[in-house]
């Protein structure tokens, strides 16, 4: 029988010949994440091991972003407890305010991640990286400190589901709207505890942003984890980004899924998630009329390049309507000095928007754009279930960051086309 990408890798990293669906197995680690929020509790809980210092100093990746630069005292000790357990540690790759950015933007951008490996993390949306072929998923924060000690997790292999990627997407349809219209198809629970793995000759037209956008909101569907095959453009990628070696798993020919489905890019439309699940998806032209208070452009699910130079296109030249709260978060310190260097945050300022500094903030009702009672936010994040950017009477809605853009210009739920785009 058959593997899948996915089964390869963790076969490969258990020192086994093969696995199979649903089998238990321990395999070794090539990286292990936390943030401020998780970072706390899988430190105390490596605390209690025999074992007090981390597996390797290289392999253990530690970035405050959440509630950083801090919010409030609390926050403040929960970063403190983090920087001293790096520093004690003699953490290598340690990411503090004025380095840092938000992690699942900021691994891939500085090399630390490449095709073939494993990775865990505290934080849900580590699945990101299955954009570059490697599998990465998120754990507990218990699960994250063993590992971090050990240097291995255990896992059930999980079975998968194939998605079959063609055509080419129109200018304005993004790896965002693949991905909420994927979720709109199966559910947020329609790939639980599977690999969510996509082929076909679609994926060459998706950049490395959109790929990085779909692999991060494998979790949203309930997958396990999310993976691209590896191509010259994730070649490039890496290559441009790290001096890691690499591994290139492909799937076998009689690999068994549980489910396929063939998705046309050429025929999707600009989509939004409404209130209060990411399966609530309709294309925005069907939303009706959906008045706004805030705009989010941002998180780790589209704060990178790319979707800041779509927003600043659609937004440039134009203004943010009267009484609508448009915030920009670049992802990494990086993206934002380029976001500099083109022109895309002087752009955004002069439309009326404000710029952040790199932190998942308003994405979790953290801070930097928190919804009273009855506001609504149009938001590129991940996430809109109730309560998720501030008061449980909010509401949020999913979307690309050149929908965001355009409903920041109209007030209201739009597309670039509603602006003659």
């Amino acid at each position: 029988m058959g593997m899948t990408m996915t089964q390869k890798i963790l076969a490969a990293h258990a020192g086994l010949p093969s696995v199979e669906a649903g089998q238990l197995i321990e395999a070794g680690l090539d990286l292990v994440l936390a943030n401020d929020i998780t970072g706390p509790v899988a430190i105390k809980e490596a605390g209690r091991l025999d074992k007090k210092t981390v597996f390797d100093k290289d392999k253990v990746v530690l970035v405050p972003d959440h509630f950083a630069p801090n919010k409030d005292i609390k926050s403040a000790e929960h970063c403190k407890c983090v920087r001293e357990y790096a520093k004690a540690n003699d953490i290598t790759n340690y990411f503090e305010v004025g380095q840092m950015g938000i992690e699942h933007a900021l691994l891939p951008e500085k090399g630390l991640i490449v095709a073939g490996e494993t990775c865990i993390g505290a934080d849900s949306h580590t699945c990101t990286y299955g954009a570059l072929g490697a599998f990465s998923t998120g754990v507990g924060s218990t699960d994250m400190g063993c590992g971090m000690i050990t240097g291995q997790a255990w896992f059930k292999v999980p079975s998968a589901i194939k998605v079959i990627l063609t055509g080419k997407p129109s200018k304005w349809v993004s790896g965002k709207d693949v991905i909420l219209h994927l979720i709109g198809m199966i559910g947020v629970d329609g790939a639980l505890y599977r690999s969510l793995e996509f082929t076909g000759d679609g994926v060459a037209n998706l950049s490395m942003d959109d790929r990085f956008t779909i692999a991060n909101m494998a979790i949203e569907a309930g997958a396990k984890n999310g993976i691209f095959p590896v191509d010259g453009r994730t070649i490039a990628y890496m290559e441009e980004h790290s001096t890691k070696k690499y591994t290139v798993y492909e799937a076998d020919a009689d690999a068994v899924y549980d489910e396929e489905y063939t998705i046309d890019l050429s025929t999707l439309e600009p989509t939004v998630a409404f209130p209060h699940l990411p399966e609530n998806t309709r294309t925005v032209s069907e939303a009706g009329e959906v008045k706004i208070d805030q705009v989010v452009i941002g998180s780790c699910t589209n704060g990178r390049i790319e979707d800041l130079r779509v927003a600043a296109e659609i937004i440039k030249g134009r203004k943010v309507a009267s009484g609508i709260r448009a915030i920009v978060i670049p992802a990494t310190q990086a993206i934002y000095l380029k976001a500099i260097e083109e022109g895309l945050v002087q752009a955004f300022v002069e439309a009326g928007a404000i710029v952040s500094t790199p932190t998942c903030g308003p994405c979790l009702g953290g801070h930097m754009g928190i919804l009273a009672a009855g506001e609504r936010a149009v938001s590129t994040t991940n996430r809109n279930f109730v309560g998720r950017m501030g008061h449980v009477d909010s509401e949020v809605y999913l979307a690309s960051p050149a929908v965001a853009a355009a409903s920041a210009v109209t007030g209201k739920i739009s597309q670039p086309s509603d602006l003659g785009l």
